[in-house]
């Protein structure tokens, strides 16, 4: 299997490091994408440690037992809020030849003919 896409159901949205995103810590703008290099936690939706968001390096700390997690979770805390997707990745999902199946998916049963 692999990580190039998939879905977080917790956080509602695209994964993987076919992803395009920025950092999920405030008013950083550091371009990243949604894969396990920048996930909270080091492991697939965060792991038994991580919130599951994705960050830059600058914007992640490492626990005794090795793992990449962000400032909130290296405190306890609650998560912070996501970003979400970039227009740009949206434009992707609704334009790309290689996303029609999933767009007809998508559509309302009746609007299917």
């Amino acid at each position: 299997m692999g990580w190039a896409v998939g879905f977080d159901e917790r956080w509602q949205r695209d994964i993987g490091y076919g992803v395009p995103s920025i950092c999920d810590f405030p008013n950083c703008c550091r371009t990243i994408d949604r894969g396990l290099s920048y996930v909270c936690g080091g492991e697939p939706y965060g792991g038994d440690v991580g919130c599951g968001l994705y960050f830059c390096e600058q914007h992640r700390n490492y626990t005794r037992r090795g793992k990449s997690v962000c400032y909130r979770c290296s405190r306890g805390k609650a998560p912070f809020t996501p970003k979400p997707d970039l227009q740009s990745w949206l434009n992707h999902k609704a334009t790309a030849p290689s996303w029609a199946a999933w767009r007809a998916e998508q559509r309302p049963s009746e609007t299917r003919r």
